[in-house]
């Protein structure tokens, strides 16, 4: 069985993009970060739509909100670790800023999702 929920979600969408284009751009760093900054870059990567996923399945919005705040922290690493990339000169700004832009647009969905679980979490019944 399949489940596709959250696989229509935009933000889910737009998560699993982010990591396609992270791991892309981790290929291009050199051998000696396989296990560095490379792996770190991909796991946070990964972490993002993992979480917005896992937080779809749990049976209580609360926790759907914490797991999607996960993923938003996610979004944060993952940009730190984009910033650091270029910063080592493993990437070029011209590189790193369509990922930038796809950070920005993924993090204003999570904000967006959040608010909307809130709003569900306050009509909900006690």
């Amino acid at each position: 069985m399949v489940v596709t929920s959250y696989h229509k979600l935009g933000v889910w969408q737009k998560a699993i993009e982010l990591v396609v284009d992270c791991y892309a751009l981790s290929h291009k760093f050199p051998n000696t970060e396989m296990y560095g900054l490379a792996s770190q870059l991909q796991r946070a990567a990964v972490s993002v739509p993992s979480n917005i996923a896992e937080g779809a399945g749990r049976k209580f919005t609360r926790e759907y909100i914490r797991h999607v705040g996960i993923a938003r922290g996610s979004l944060f690493e993952t940009e730190t670790q984009i910033i650091i990339s270029q910063r080592l000169g493993y990437a070029t700004t011209e590189e790193i800023q369509p990922l930038l832009e796809l950070v920005a647009e993924v993090g204003r969905m999570i904000h967006g999702l959040i608010a909307s679980l809130e709003r569900k979490l306050d009509s909900e019944p006690t």
